[in-house]
């Protein structure tokens, strides 16, 4: 015969949760229910009394009214003793996503997060925040590990979305769920113990463009935006990110290397690089007359022309998403960021040499085979400086 399964009491009543609200009309007129308390590991009763309603039938209509709001509040998880103990737990979901919100704007603005960081974080919000509303979650301590786990599912399952996606959603909930025990909104993790799904080991597939779309490619700005041409150039043959291109100015470029200096505070790496420009970027800044407009001036700004005001480098993927790869109906695989890659496969494939490449890539995503080889170049490449690629 099994063995007989005891419970204590604490843990009956923290199963059990509360009881439904009811209605008292006699010497005392008051509703009253009764919640587990996690101090005393007991049902507590909880009254609320409405003497100063005058008339019973007037008492009976604002006691239904209370009864009403008190159970939709104790089926979302309410609980009116842990409130006084933890009350940043009862703060509405979507104030503390405004929070966060407000949060990550200033890091960005205080040059502690790059934009991207923030685009990607604020995507993961949206997706998250906009779940979290068809799901009920109305108050932050909704926000658990199965909460977490169902979305994570969400993500995988329903939304038919990648490993590595799955795993950059829980990446994002780890860096949320700190935010939220640093700001006492919460006091246990709701990601503690989920880890990242690891893949089966596999070459990295690079998105690279086919030579026939370079050429179509080039062939549709050359008529349509020569300057966002321009900064396909600049990633495709210098491999310069797009958050880096922002932060151009037009006295970074020095046509007697020719080379353009990046600044450490605006690099990935956080290092200064001086980069060669290959000979077919001079020509189209040449054509461009970006050399006619002030040193202090930003290559890209308004319209993707050399202007005062520094831009986003959002702007960059939006006319790429908005124009280039829905007027050539490009494969949705086809990134702005696409370009880089093809940029150091196709040099790779010219047989330029893997320094020479890996120095102008700065530590990009081929392999470094000389760790101990300088990367202080300071001269204009002559490799580099006569390569001409499709694009």
């Amino acid at each position: 015969m099994g063995k007989k399964m005891t419970f204590s009491a604490g843990i009956i009543n923290q199963v059990k949760g509360w009881t439904p609200p009811t209605f008292h009309q006699g010497k005392e007129c008051y509703v009253s229910f009764s919640a587990f308390d996690p101090v005393s590991s007991k049902m507590k009763r909880k009254k609320i009394m409405l003497g100063r309603i005058k008339g019973k039938q007037a008492q009976k209509v604002y006691a239904r009214g209370i009864i009403n709001r008190l159970t939709e509040k104790l089926l979302d998880g309410w609980n009116p003793w842990i409130e006084q103990t933890a009350p940043m737990e009862y703060t509405m979901f979507a104030d503390v996503c405004d929070n966060y919100r407000d949060y990550l704007y200033k890091l960005v603005k205080d040059d502690d997060m790059r934009e991207d960081s923030l685009a990607s974080y604020l995507s993961y919000m949206r997706v998250f925040s906009s779940w979290a509303s068809k799901n009920n979650m109305k108050y932050i301590f909704q926000l658990n590990k199965r909460k977490v786990c169902e979305f994570l599912d969400y993500v995988f399952v329903e939304r038919n979305n990648t490993l590595q996606t799955r795993n950059n959603y829980l990446a994002w909930l780890k860096s949320f769920s700190t935010w939220l025990l640093q700001r006492s909104y919460l006091t246990v993790s709701p990601t503690d113990g989920l880890s990242l799904v690891q893949r089966r080991s596999k070459k990295k597939n690079r998105d690279v463009i086919p030579d026939k779309d370079l050429q179509r490619i080039h062939d549709y700005l050359m008529t349509k935006n020569k300057h966002y041409l321009l900064a396909c150039y600049l990633l495709h043959y210098m491999f310069i990110r797009p958050h880096e291109m922002t932060f151009i100015k037009i006295g970074d470029i020095r046509l007697s290397g020719p080379t353009l200096t990046l600044h450490g505070e605006t690099t990935k790496n956080r290092n200064d690089a001086v980069l060669t420009i290959p000979k077919k970027v001079v020509h189209l800044m040449l054509d461009l007359d970006v050399f006619k407009h002030p040193s202090n001036h930003y290559l890209f700004s308004d319209k993707f022309m050399p202007g005062r005001e520094r831009k986003s480098e959002k702007m960059f993927r939006d006319y790429w998403l908005s124009r280039v790869r829905k007027d050539l109906k490009l494969s949705s695989a086809y990134k702005f960021y696409s370009l880089k890659d093809t940029g150091i496969t196709n040099m790779l494939k010219a047989n330029l040499d893997v320094l020479t490449v890996r120095d102008q890539a700065r530590h990009s995503s081929i392999l470094i085979t000389d760790t101990y080889t300088p990367k202080d170049i300071k001269e204009a490449n002559k490799v580099l400086l006569n390569y001409e690629g499709v694009l």
